[in-house]
């Protein structure tokens, strides 16, 4: 089939559950996603450089600091078996567009054991893992469960493997009650494995959500390449360890994440402006944030012994040496605050740059 026959006679049209519109280049699991979905339907067309907002057909084209062909190849990679596509860039109304038209497939196509399909516009997962009701599972865990599936709504590829991680926490909870709350959720653990395990848990935790923002500061840089251009020095072995420019762009962002690794979240945000721009992190949820990771910090590097340093972030609420303890009450707190951090970073950041939402 004529994919620029093809193009010209659907552009225009809303989209719909053969025809999904993207302003910007998203990420390989992303874009792996969307060609499984029409894929495991009816299949579909693809088109990046355009988007629709309200009902109007916005045409913009597509940056050619970013080659969509290597994205693609990436996509395609991650898919079992590999779909039937047709991809090519093609310019409409002097707008240069990737397309992307994907057959319906005879045989089920899986993104990491998952199954998507198109049910109208949307992408759905069409085997979930359900768990049995538990009528004893906690309120809050039941809380937090409804919360987070509320967040995923519409999501960037990196709040969505952001929510999984903090969804599979919450099960291993549910799962150890014995271990990590033998008495009550807001009292910590006496059980010396349950005390091991939280700070595993905790510190994961805290991890994921850095691992969220270079995530999203890669989504954000392949739909906005002019953002990673600054008068910061590469050096020539950075660029050339590097297989392609996809990949030197992940590598950039995970440098940017350096102070907020150091617990340093204030120099994060004043370093990366696509994050403070955002003008979603003010002063007051810095400073939380920065305390939560100095829990992290002393869980992973100091065995839970409070030192000098973590007494600066909670000066007069703990003495030198102790061991610091957190009940699941007090942990789940803490996870649901970054959760709501990731979920107003995201919408915020898919409305700003234009990111592919899920």
């Amino acid at each position: 089939m004529n994919l620029r026959k093809e193009i010209y006679k659907v552009i225009g049209s809303p989209e719909s559950e053969k025809l999904e519109y993207k302003a910007v280049l998203p990420p390989a699991r992303s874009l792996a996603q969307m060609i499984a979905a029409f894929a495991n339907t009816n299949g579909g067309i693809i088109v990046l450089g355009v988007y629709e907002i309200n009902g109007d057909i916005k045409i913009t084209g597509l940056s050619e600091d970013f080659r969509a062909n290597g994205v693609t190849h990436k996509a395609i990679d991650l898919l079992s078996p590999a779909p039937l596509i047709t991809y090519d860039y093609i310019i409409y109304e002097s707008k240069r567009l990737y397309v992307i038209e994907v057959e319906k497939s005879f045989n089920s196509i899986a993104l990491e054991n998952k199954f998507y399909i198109r049910k109208g516009t949307s992408i759905i997962l069409s085997n979930p893992e359900i768990k049995p009701e538990d009528e004893d599972q906690l309120p809050l865990l039941k809380k937090l469960n409804s919360q987070w599936l509320n967040f995923r709504l519409s999501s960037t590829s990196s709040k969505s493997k952001f929510l999984e991680h903090y969804s599979s926490v919450l099960n291993i909870i549910n799962d150890l009650g014995k271990v990590l709350y033998p008495h009550s959720i807001s009292i910590p653990t006496n059980n010396h494995e349950g005390k091991i395990l939280m700070r595993i848990l905790f510190s994961s935790c805290a991890d994921n959500f850095e691992i969220y923002l270079t995530d999203l500061l890669y989504e954000i840089y392949l739909a906005n390449p002019a953002t990673l251009k600054s008068g910061q020095q590469v050096t020539i072995k950075e660029v050339l360890d590097c297989a392609d420019m996809q990949e030197f762009v992940l590598y950039w962002a995970k440098k940017k994440l350096g102070k907020l690794q150091r617990g340093s979240v204030k120099g994060f945000i004043s370093d990366n402006v696509q994050i403070s721009d955002l003008k979603i992190l003010d002063h007051n949820m810095q400073e939380k944030i920065e305390k939560i990771l100095q829990i992290r910090h002393l869980y992973a590097h100091g065995n839970g012994i409070v030192d000098e340093k973590f007494l600066q972030f909670y000066p007069g609420q703990y003495n030198l040496n102790e061991e610091h303890q957190l009940s699941v009450e007090d942990m789940l707190e803490h996870f649901s605050y970054l959760a709501e951090a990731v979920n107003s970073i995201d919408n915020a950041a898919i409305l700003k740059y234009q990111l592919a939402a899920l």
